[in-house]
């Protein structure tokens, strides 16, 4: 609830301002996802690292950012939203700032975890606030529209950013950049941005939080690791049966926790499901073509950062095209038309690119493809969050945004532990064949996100009553 009658009654503009504010936050937790991967070869050459320790460095914020997502939600709900989330921007600019000057791969990756902590407060905790100062179901959908498409835009826009920050201040600018950004939202949340909380405040699930930490890290970690231990290996083999040990503990506990960190209920309403799986898949997707599309044209290519970001304009471009009008598909005719296009197009851009990354192919092929993979994330991210928050409670919001995050970035994480399975002890005269399989990775998530389609809303109606996803 908001604090004061006053902030209930917010008016049109405030409202709209709070969206930016909050979203200005959000896009930076995005565009922290994907732009290092413009300046991993970089990277890579300065700190004296391989494939698989650049992908820690994607996957240290990821990672963090999907195990701590929820719990941060209910504690903004606890304690406040605004105050959670300015912690949140103080800790994500500490940690851009030891990014930037870390000496070593080990000092970078503990910047990347505590990076990642940051974003757990601002990702579900700005929807939160966003859900709270909309109370029009019909605005709350075009908020939410507007919120999930700029995530989708920064993430997409990442590598191009990253490229000409590269290429222009070094790896260590893609770091530095969020410092500016960070003081004027601190300023701004402070102006304009009311305190609020959950009506309804519950638990935290402390022993789920651990389980789920292990589950997230430790198949990720499984996946990253095993092509260089060997799946025969002991590491490798006690590693997964932790992981699989730690599923079936952590589903039992939820099941009979009264206030579970993730409510197996929830699973029980399809739209819900449906969205869940299909943030996952569209993020496997994309953490895939990010890694191996930069690495590809890097290094197998011999192309700039910037260059190589010029190449990657086909697949933000889109994002920021396709995101608004897939917001007004979802509002107009429910999620399944955009969810099944998206799916649509990821399917034909990851066929598209099997054939399209050779060593001598001509770009014009690799640019289309790129094209068809970013209009499908253009129309994923609007109908997943609408979907996903409108199946719960007003006053869940903070778990509803932090349960689909945790998707999101869960997904982009095993989307970079996958390829990098692949590409990992490849030459790079090599790199283009080692990543087929990667391709063929995107398309069959692209198949997943159309049939996942199928459950959700396919209409504005009987499915969206009071806003919420019966």
């Amino acid at each position: 609830m908001i604090d004061t009658a006053k902030d209930q009654a917010l008016g049109s503009r405030r409202r709209w301002a709070v969206l930016a504010v909050c979203s200005t936050g959000l896009f930076l937790v995005g565009l922290d996802t994907t732009i290092v991967n413009a300046a991993l070869p970089s990277i890579a050459r300065d700190l004296h690292t391989g494939v698989r320790g650049i992908a820690w460095i994607v996957d240290a914020y990821t990672l963090v950012m999907a195990s701590l997502l929820i719990s941060a939600g209910a504690i903004a709900d606890r304690v406040g939203r605004r105050r959670v989330f300015r912690v949140g921007l103080v800790l994500f600019g500490a940690s851009s700032v030891l990014c930037a000057v870390a000496p070593t791969v080990g000092v970078l990756l503990a910047a990347r975890i505590a990076q990642g902590a940051g974003a757990a407060m601002l990702s579900p905790v700005a929807l939160a606030i966003v859900v709270g100062v909309f109370t029009d179901p019909g605005q709350r959908a075009r908020a939410i529209g507007v919120w999930a498409a700029v995530f989708g835009v920064a993430m997409a826009a990442g590598p191009v950013v990253g490229g000409a920050l590269v290429q222009s201040l070094g790896w260590r600018g893609v770091f530095w950049v969020n410092l500016p950004v960070i003081a004027v939202v601190l300023v701004l949340t402070a102006l304009v941005v009311p305190e609020s909380r959950a009506v309804r405040v519950r638990r935290l699930d402390g022993l789920g939080q651990v389980l789920l930490v292990i589950v997230v890290g430790g198949s990720v970690g499984v996946l990253l690791e095993g092509p260089r231990l060997g799946w025969a290996s002991p590491a490798t083999i006690i590693g997964s049966a932790v992981v699989c040990a730690a599923i079936i503990a952590f589903v039992r506990l939820e099941g009979r926790r009264p206030e579970p960190l993730i409510d197996p209920d929830l699973f029980r309403r399809a739209p819900f499901t449906a969205a869940v799986l299909s943030a996952v898949a569209v993020f496997v997707a994309l953490g895939a073509t990010l890694l191996l599309t930069t690495l590809y044209l890097q290094d197998a290519r011999g192309m700039s950062p910037a260059a190589a970001g010029a190449v990657m304009l086909p697949l933000a471009v889109p994002a920021i095209v396709f995101a608004p009008l897939s917001g007004v598909l979802v509002s107009r005719h429910g999620a399944r038309r955009p969810l099944q296009l998206a799916g649509g197009f990821t399917a034909l851009g990851g066929g598209l690119l099997f054939v399209a990354v050779r060593e001598h192919r001509p770009l014009p092929l690799l640019l289309t493809a790129l094209l068809l993979v970013g209009i499908g994330f253009g129309f994923a991210n609007p109908p997943i969050t609408t979907t996903a928050v409108s199946g719960l409670p007003a006053d869940r919001a903070g778990v509803a945004g932090g349960i689909t995050s945790t998707a999101r970035q869960f997904g982009a994480a095993l989307g970079v532990a996958v390829a990098g399975g692949f590409i990992g002890g490849a030459a790079q005269t090599e790199l283009a064949q080692a990543a087929r399989p990667g391709w063929l990775l995107v398309g069959c998530c692209g198949l997943l996100v159309m049939v996942a389609a199928g459950f959700a809303p396919s209409e504005r109606g009987p499915g969206y009553r009071a806003g919420r996803i019966r």
